[in-house]
């Protein structure tokens, strides 16, 4: 269409395109306050935006015949119906489809981009005015918050123009070539469809810069921006293609002199001396800064501000965006190391197979120091050695620097280094030791230690008498013998009491100083141990076996950069272990959709079951259960690797019209262990889990209102049955009851909740029992709580915000104030009577709701209590369940980045939502996961358990008669 129109006026055609938005700026109101890319102009080509097109050559533009169709075009968008804007748009569509073959035809058009000509002359950059007089402290920072965001758009515009016009224009135009034209495009892909997104969006915000002092409205404006598909497509494009575009770049500086001195007279003449790799990594990191800018002004946007909503959508849209945009930079940069590590191995060893075969996964990274001791523990060699933990296996390489010329081209480009590989293992084999462990180390096998190429085999009936110790083993050695001698000097201090003469230097005074200064060497040994130990990663490895045919084992010993870095190794090497075992192949299940999620990489794997109660009780119904954590110095650096959370797990129950029991489970160690059991007068329904002040908020006195109501210690309180409030000490307190208190009537307690100022009982009459607080932290259980009548129905789930409680009666839900529990508004969550809400769970500005009956999920705005979606889980479990028609959600649980939801049918699905302070919808385009939890005897239901956020998820699941309960941990 339009193929035929002449264009004999140039200027005619250069005028006509000026007229695109021309009344961005018009006075008088707006028609409409979305100023961003309408749906209908730009989602019908994103069919054809999702797939990765190739770079081909670059084309010869015939804009001059683009332009009026671009012109027309935007005249129909204007002022024409919208049916002739369809047909239009079609016509488009199908002259590019029809132009495929044509030589010359643009990446842009490959992928369905509309190329919009703008006039920089005519959309100059925003700018605000004068501040008016008469403003809130509040309207003067989101003034200044949104200066900050048009500056910041400013510059970003302008970098990827610099991209454009200082390298890629000259690089195409340069005779004769030092780039190929292939080359430039694949070194330039897809940045000129980020500058056109970016100047689309820079004629919007102009406007609404325009009328701030008005309308005070940013939010709307990025959601409207930033929420298309071909947004998305564009930047996915670009940050696949950068890891590429790196390498191209790296190649040519090697190899074309030329392009080397052409990239250092560019980045010498520029006013800010920044290279061609900062300007391209800008694109990378524009949209965590957008979040930055956009949470600071959510921060100073008050409670029933016009824009409050529409930031909060804002913030979920980039936090979306810039999530799925990490994580295809992730896969492309593991990609790269993958493919780095391979080039670095003979193409005929085993290892290398096993790298190109695309199923290895790359888990960590990091450039570590390997160590070597002599017999006494002091250090003789050092050397930095790059160590990749892969799904399946480890692999140490060297790391060679030695090319010419990388020290130059490293100012302008990174480099990656050439690796060597020393030594690979299969990850069952290999085993963390830890300081004391090394007896159980060396009495397995023979141990090998290398010492500067000398190897000492020590055959296990030699082990106990002939021991080498590495830096922090000798400090343990040295402790123990210092114990030993503090044994021996106490023995000597009891015979000195025995004597009956009195002798100078020989008495009870000299005997306990030369205790105590022992005891104080022991601390000081102490003290060298732990910090050794902080940075010392100690792996022990198959070696070669020895002449006789025994298996000898392998110590190296690396130095990591930091504490965190010893912690994330020793939990990845474990976790890595357990995701190889049977019942994690896989563990989670994908729908078809979603088949490009990699469910076993980024999903939480099964660490262990157990039932929950005894072998005597298995007849007991799991009631609840609750999670007590436990904070030691010592965690990463104890001498069992563990994935679990440190801590306590409590889980009650019972049976109806009988008594109760609780469990309680240290995960203190790698496997799950019972540490009490005791009695409770009837069925557990129901715990809460209240924390204490730190001792550093109580020593600075920094502690808030919410901080100085807490209780002195750490304390679980448990509803029962028979209306009973029970209130336990931590494990470490001995599990003390300290008080106990009964409901109003004796109401079966269905739930538990606790703010700065009162413990919430849920009631089975449909009423909110509310305890205060005393003096000393706790709460009055015998004195008569405040009643707050919700309905008849029963009260099934409490939550508590900032300054709000919300409770569930039926299909409703009430929302009082926190501190003078005056209700404020209810509303009705489910159109059906019948459909009870069971569960409720915060996250960012939002709370999603399960309910009795249905097998839907909904989610609630926090502030407008305005509903916001609602997920089918039906159509998440088919696919792992066949068959299977009605589905109830049963738990419900929001830890990282993931909702669980649990079903009656056994089936745990995980939604990724969003983390920040925005609302934490799920996408359309969200991967979600499946696991079947139980065994094939029955469909067991996931009870809901109220677990603190930890590196580990705790769920239970009745099979049958039985009760049992599984941890996860989360692969970070």
């Amino acid at each position: 269409i339009y193929d035929d129109v002449p264009y004999e006026n140039v200027d005619l055609i250069q005028r006509g395109t000026s007229l695109i938005y021309e009344d961005v700026h018009q006075d008088g109101p707006q028609e409409t306050e979305d100023l961003g890319w309408s749906s209908s102009e730009f989602e019908s080509y994103s069919e054809e935006s999702g797939e990765e097109s190739k770079p081909g050559a670059e084309p010869t533009k015939h804009k001059v015949s683009f332009q009026p169709k671009m012109t027309q075009l935007m005249k129909a968008a204007k002022s024409g119906t919208k049916d002739g804007l369809e047909k239009t748009k079609i016509a488009v569509m199908r002259t590019f489809l029809n132009r495929k073959d044509v030589p010359g035809d643009s990446e842009e058009e490959e992928m369905g981009f509309l190329e919009v000509p703008v006039n920089d002359l005519k959309h100059l950059f925003p700018e605000l005015g004068p501040m008016p007089e008469g403003l809130s402290p509040q309207q003067v920072v989101r003034r200044h918050i949104l200066g900050s965001i048009v500056q910041s758009e400013r510059s970003y515009v302008d970098s990827l123009r610099r991209i454009l016009q200082d390298y890629r224009n000259p690089l195409v135009e340069m005779e004769p070539k030092v780039l190929s034209l292939r080359k430039c495009q694949v070194v330039f892909f897809r940045v000129k469809e980020i500058l056109q997104c970016h100047s689309m969006f820079q004629i919007a915000l102009s406007s609404r810069v325009a009328e701030w002092d008005t309308t005070e409205k940013i939010g709307d404006l990025f959601v409207a921006s930033f929420s298309k598909s071909m947004v998305l497509d564009v930047y996915s494009e670009y940050v696949n293609n950068f890891t590429t575009a790196m390498s191209l770049i790296k190649k040519a500086c090697l190899t074309k002199p030329a392009f080397l001195e052409f990239l250092k007279k560019r980045q010498m003449g520029s006013v800010d001396r920044v290279t061609l790799y900062g300007l391209m990594v800008k694109p990378i990191q524009r949209f965590p800064q957008f979040i930055l800018l956009l949470q600071d002004m959510l921060k100073n946007t008050p409670k029933g501000h016009a824009d409050r909503l529409s930031l909060q959508l804002a913030l979920t849209e980039l936090e979306t965006l810039a999530e799925k945009l990490n994580e295809q930079k992730r896969l492309a940069d593991q990609v790269a190391e993958i493919q780095q590590l391979t080039k670095s191995v003979s193409d005929r060893s085993s290892i290398n197979k096993l790298l190109s075969s695309g199923q290895r996964q790359l888990l960590l990274c990091e450039t570590l120091t390997e160590t070597v001791y002599s017999d006494r523990g002091q250090l003789i060699k050092s050397k930095e050695r790059k160590v990749f933990l892969l799904n399946d296996m480890l692999v140490c390489t060297n790391i060679n620097f030695k090319c010419v010329g990388q020290l130059e081209i490293s100012t302008l480009v990174p480099l990656g280094p050439k690796y060597i590989v020393k030594w690979n293992a299969a990850l069952p084999q290999v085993q963390v030791v830890e300081v004391g462990q090394e007896s159980s180390a060396h009495e397995k096998d023979n141990v090998v230690i290398p010492n500067l190429g000398l190897k000492k085999h020590m055959p296990s009936s030699q082990s106990s008498h002939n021991k080498v110790y590495l830096g922090p083993p000798r400090l343990f050695q040295e402790l123990q013998d210092l114990q030993k001698d503090l044994a021996v000097v106490e023995q000597i201090t009891l015979l000195i009491s025995t004597l009956h003469g009195t002798y100078q230097n020989l008495n009870m005074t000299v005997a306990q100083d030369w205790c105590l200064a022992l005891q104080r060497l022991m601390r000081v040994k102490e003290e060298e141990i732990h910090s050794a130990n902080k940075c010392r990663l100690r792996l022990l490895l198959p070696g070669k076996p020895d002449k006789s045919g025994r298996p000898v084992n392998v110590m190296v010993v690396f130095i990591t950069p930091n504490p965190l870095s010893k912690i994330s190794w020793v939990n990845r090497l474990h976790l890595a272990k357990i995701a190889l075992r049977e019942e994690n192949q896989p563990g989670w299940l994908c729908p078809e959709e979603d088949k490009k999620c990699k469910a076993p990489f980024w999903c939480p794997i099964l660490v262990s079951r157990m039932p929950a109660f005894s072998s005597r009780a298995l007849d007991l119904q799991l009631g609840a259960a609750v999670h007590s954590p436990v904070h030691s110095s010592l965690l990463g650096f104890s001498a069992v690797s563990t994935s679990l959370p440190q801590g306590y797990l409590w889980v009650g129950g019972g049976q109806e019209g009988s008594g109760g029991q609780v469990d309680i489970f240290s995960l203190n160690r790698a496997a799950p262990r019972t540490v009490k059991s005791f009695p409770v007068s009837a069925q557990v329904l129901c715990s809460e889990y209240i924390p204490e002040r730190s001792e550093e908020e109580r020593a600075d006195g920094l502690e808030t209102s919410a901080d100085q109501a807490l209780p002195p210690q750490p304390v679980i309180c448990l509803g029962l049955q028979d209306g009973s409030i029970l209130v336990y000490g931590s494990v470490d307190m001995g599990t003390q009851c300290l008080l106990t208190g009964k409901s109003p009537g004796l109401q079966p307690v269905l739930c538990l909740k606790h703010s700065p100022d009162y413990l919430f009982a849920g009631l089975q009459d449909g009423t909110v029992a509310a305890y205060a607080r005393t003096s000393g932290g706790f709460w009055d259980l015998e004195a008569e709580p405040a009643c707050l009548t919700v309905g008849l129905a029963p009260v099934r789930t409490l939550l508590t915000l900032d300054d709000a409680v919300w409770a569930s009666c039926g299909n409703q839900v009430t929302v009082f104030d926190a501190t003078t529990l005056k209700a404020q508004q209810t509303f009705e969550a489910h159109p059906e009577e019948e459909a009870s809400v069971t569960h409720m769970i915060k996250a960012g500005s939002g709370v999603w709701m399960a309910f009795s009956c249905g097998s839907s999920v909904r989610l609630f705005h926090t502030e407008t209590l305005e509903h916001l979606q609602e997920i089918n889980i039906a159509t998440r479990t088919t696919f792992a369940l066949p068959g299977q028609k009605n589905v109830r959600v049963t738990s419900l649980l929001i830890c990282q980045g993931l909702l669980w939801v649990g079903t009656d049918q056994g089936i745990l699905v995980l939604l990724p939502v969003p983390r920040l302070e925005g609302i934490p919808k799920i996408t359309g385009e969200s991967p979600s996961v499946a696991a079947r939890m139980g065994n094939t005897c029955g469909l067991p239901d996931v009870a809901g358990l109220s677990i603190p956020p930890a590196p580990a998820r705790i769920m239970g699941a009745g099979v049958q008669s039985q009760s049992h309960w599984s941890s996860m941990p989360a692969l970070e």
